[in-house]
């Protein structure tokens, strides 16, 4: 377990929210993500951004209309991860819905074709005959691809949330709120956001237009979509700002009432997660990998696939086949994590502290492409260092894929813009936004690369404490250990990227610990009042614990509810456990 600095917030609870009937604990928690005002926590749909405010979505729902009435032949081109999937399943749920005859998709598989409409997949998607190419959670940087689907005589609608670079593609219209421009006031919207909102603002203009009635067609809910949105917004780890959680809680509330679409109904259900009380992070932790491990290891298809199930046993097949390569997955992330851990032994550390470099890269012929991201990610938490992990893009090839994970503060795709912009030709491209980026260069550059990234992102942070920081909501008082509270708080968000989940820390007396599983250390803590209260710090140090000597401890926990046997209990799940001298 990485040891961070505590830092707690001090917000005290606001007048408002305490006078509209919200617990003490709660007010304050929210007053510590800035939200002081109780109409910001209404988080119904009439509360969602119009979608006349994002730039291009009126002539994107033109384009569609306009194709959709002369029964043209569209091709959604995703990506490979699950907000990839997730947009394509809705733009295909959606467009079908809402009349379109011919609807079809590709997703590069990413070991042969790359991220992004690129002009080979252009030249493959060809071969469908498409009158239109409609891209979902890529496509702002497709440059060449697009100008290659120009040549050919196909439309192009780039649907994305990316950030843009220098140039933008010639596309027929683009919709992305963080294209120059757009003031749109959600800047985090996630791929599958985006192509919601483009539906949503498709449907008004097949409603003014008189088409739902000239084909005695129902005008469908696009409600129904929204368990897809909650799922690719969760997973694609964007910040949950509010129009995002907006989308998010509606979504999961739909789950909760059992109204999921079979696919995620099914992957639920192989995660082990019951529907009825799905919270942000099960679809972060536990939905989201199962997807996003067709695109690592095999092809995103099956994921789509399942997505898109017409019925529960076509889903549960593909879940299964998703739950096996989930499995794949940690089985080959396990063995690269150690070889990355050999890696890091032999880092040259810096000279006045002894601590690690400003950021870190890495890289070993036999590491996994589909599986660097992950790595990068383990890695970053565990060094607090932006970190990139390449792989071989072909085995014995010559150019190198990376996965680049950072931390709060540095903007993982400034620092890659900044590097390629000083260093001309050293790396081939590059996309991304603040907390994640891929890129690719020659395997040669790999050296030059390395020292350009470390220097860059010293240069971009430093003004900034790269020392770990864990963010606690203050200490429990005795009476607040309690069911009931504990599950306030579990609805209480959703909790996600930039409104974090509640964390609190303590002192606590140990009256038993023994270990589950293989690293686990399950405890029981005597409280001040004398109650005592179960806990579980997951992947502890066996090093360092079990320590029967050991009578106190500090903590940095959540409260949470731990069900068994139809027995709902309270359960501290333990983030950082240090002993007490």
């Amino acid at each position: 377990m990485l040891s961070r600095r505590l830092a707690r917030r001090t917000a005290k609870p606001a007048p408002g929210l305490v006078q509209a009937g919200l617990h003490p604990l709660l007010a304050r928690i929210y007053c510590g993500r800035g939200v002081t005002d109780p109409g910001e926590l209404k988080l119904s749909l009439q509360e969602l951004l119009p979608p006349a405010e994002l730039q291009g979505a009126a002539e994107a729902a033109v384009l569609l209309a306009d194709a959709i009435a002369a029964d043209k032949r569209l091709l959604i081109v995703g990506d490979f991860d699950a907000d990839g999937a997730t947009s394509t399943a809705l733009g295909i749920t959606a467009l079908r819905a809402l009349g379109a005859g011919h609807v079809d998709y590709l997703v590069p598989n990413r070991f042969e074709y790359g991220y992004g409409l690129t002009p080979e997949i252009v030249a493959l998607a060809a071969g469908r005959q498409p009158d239109l190419i409609i891209t979902v959670d890529n496509g702002i940087s497709s440059m060449e691809g697009v100008a290659a689907a120009r040549a050919l005589g196909i439309a192009t609608l780039v649907t994305d949330h990316h950030l843009a670079g220098r140039e933008l593609p010639a596309a027929d219209v683009i919709v992305n709120p963080n294209q120059p421009g757009c003031a749109f006031p959600s800047k985090a919207m996630a791929g599958v956001g985006v192509i919601f909102y483009v539906m949503l603002a498709l449907r008004a203009e097949l409603r003014a237009r008189g088409w739902f009635a000239s084909q005695s067609l129902p005008e469908p809910n696009l409600a129904g979509c929204l368990d897809l949105v909650a799922l690719g917004t969760v997973a694609d780890v964007v910040p949950l700002d509010r129009n995002n959680r907006i989308l998010v809680a509606a979504g999961l509330q739909r789950i909760r009432s059992g109204r999921a679409r079979p696919g995620i109904a099914a992957l639920l259900e192989v995660a082990g997660r019951e529907a009825a009380s799905v919270v942000a992070s099960d679809l972060g932790f536990a939905v989201g990998p199962r997807l996003n491990a067709a695109g690592r290891l095999d092809d995103m298809s099956v994921g789509i696939e399942c997505l898109i199930a017409p019925s529960a046993g076509s889903a549960r097949d593909y879940a299964g086949r998703l739950q096996q390569l989930n499995q794949e997955r940690r089985q080959i992330e396990r063995g690269m994590q150690q070889e990355a851990l050999s890696l890091l032994e032999n880092l040259p550390l810096q000279a006045e502290d002894g601590s690690p470099p400003a950021a870190i890269a890495l890289y070993e012929p036999r590491w996994h492409q589909g599986v660097i991201g992950i790595l990068a990610s383990r890695v970053k938490d565990r060094l607090h260092r932006p970190t990139i992990v390449f792989a071989d893009a072909e085995p014995g090839g010559d150019e190198l894929k990376g996965s680049a994970r950072s931390i709060n503060g540095i903007h993982i795709r400034d620092v890659l813009d900044a590097v390629a912009t000083r260093n001309p030709g050293l790396v081939t491209r590059f996309g991304g936004h603040a907390m994640a980026a891929g890129l690719s260069l020659p395997k040669a550059h790999y050296p030059a690369f390395a020292e350009a990234f470390i220097t860059e992102v010293a240069r971009h942070g430093r003004d900034l404490d790269l020392e770990a920081v864990l963010e606690s909501d203050g200490e429990l008082a005795a009476d607040e250990f309690d069911l009931t509270l504990a599950e306030t708080l579990r609805f209480g968000g959703p909790w996600g990227q930039h409104f974090p989940e509640p964390l609190f820390d303590g002192r606590f007396r140990v009256v038993q610990q023994r270990l589950v599983g293989e690293r686990h250390l399950k405890l029981v803590l005597g409280l001040s009042g004398g109650e005592v209260v179960d806990a579980i710090a997951f992947n502890v140090d066996l090093d360092v614990w079990p320590d029967p000597a050991q009578e106190w401890v500090e903590a940095a926990y959540r409260l949470d509810v731990n069900e068994f046997r139809g027995r709902r209990s309270l359960q501290l799940v333990i983030e950082q456990l240090q002993p007490v001298e």
